[in-house]
């Protein structure tokens, strides 16, 4: 492990911190900051000639400065001889823009894929990608986590058997069918129309809910009016309970304030793949940690070992 070093920007410090702390190791250390007009400022502050480097940063809100300051650290990491460099985002930022599904738009999830690999990333550690074919888009090697795990243990602990996990959309079914797969579950799915990338409308729910504790999985909650209307949808159906399993909790405009109006919605419950700020706390939502499991693909990757069984 001598020859593994492990940095990071402004997007998750306290995340990396962990990570580290599950390898024994510490934190390298490097100057990631700003000049005085705005541009991204970075100074490797020690020797990794040969080392094989991480770079764990999130691609969060603020997204562009996230990015700029990952794309700026490979680059100095390169140029410093670095033998191999991984960036490890825990989050994948614009990433629902995967496909043209509308005249005109770009497809901003190859685009980043094309800007890490040009700034010298040799490979790419992630976790539940918005959509599964995005490692199509590089032309590196892809390690993409799963946080089913996390989720599972916490969910084994509660004492509920009747169970029911529940898909918000359709493209969410195969996440769902393995949640319920692994805490022997039913299977619900709603179907919705999307309005705009805000505002959808729920139109039925497919399977059954009645009487029965709803665990609503997706990948990512940002405004939360998808969530929300999910939680009225099952409550109208006549749910008992229903939670929320989230992986990314970017919780961007009035989402703190809906989940907070919304007393139907038992628990919020995400990781630490992107910060939560104090201000976005709330004594529903429970965050769970990846420090660990991102902490052993690191390991793995170091060691030249298998990452495979990390991916369930």
């Amino acid at each position: 492990m001598n020859k593994l070093a492990i940095f990071t920007g402004n997007a998750h410090p306290q995340l990396a911190n962990k990570i580290v702390k599950c390898l024994g190791k510490e934190l390298s250390s490097a100057l990631v900051g700003k000049f005085s007009e705005g541009e991204i400022r970075v100074k490797i502050d020690e020797n990794i000639r040969g080392k094989d480097v991480f770079v764990v940063q999130p691609t969060c809100p603020p997204s562009n400065d996230t990015l700029m300051e990952l794309l700026i650290m490979i680059d100095a990491l390169k140029r410093s001889s670095a033998y191999r460099i991984t960036a490890v985002m825990p989050f994948f930022g614009y990433a629902r823009q995967d496909r043209k599904d509308q005249p005109r738009v770009p497809i901003t999830a190859k685009l980043v894929a094309n800007l890490l690999t040009v700034a010298g990333a040799n490979r790419i550690l992630t976790m539940d990608l918005h959509a599964g074919q995005i490692q199509g888009f590089f032309d590196i090697p892809v390690d993409h986590l799963f946080a089913i795990g996390v989720f599972i243990d916490y969910f084994n602990k509660m004492q509920s058997k009747n169970i029911v996990v529940v898909s918000p959309d359709v493209g969410s079914i195969k996440m769902a069918r393995a949640y319920a797969k692994r805490l022997s579950a039913g299977l619900a799915i709603i179907d919705k129309r999307r309005d705009s990338p805000e505002k959808t409308e729920v139109l039925h729910i497919l399977g059954e809910v009645e009487g029965k504790d709803a665990i609503i999985v997706d990948d990512l909650i940002a405004t939360g009016s998808s969530l929300i209307e999910a939680v009225a949808a099952l409550k109208k159906a006549r749910t008992n309970s229903i939670i929320a399993a989230i992986t990314h909790g970017i919780l961007s405009g009035p989402a703190i304030e809906r989940i907070d109006q919304c007393k139907d919605l038992k628990e919020l419950v995400i990781t630490d793949s992107v910060p939560l700020t104090a201000e976005k706390q709330n004594p529903r939502i429970k965050v769970l940690s990846v420090a660990p499991l991102m902490a052993e693909a690191i390991k793995r990757i170091h060691n030249e070992e298998s990452v495979s069984c990390l991916f369930d």
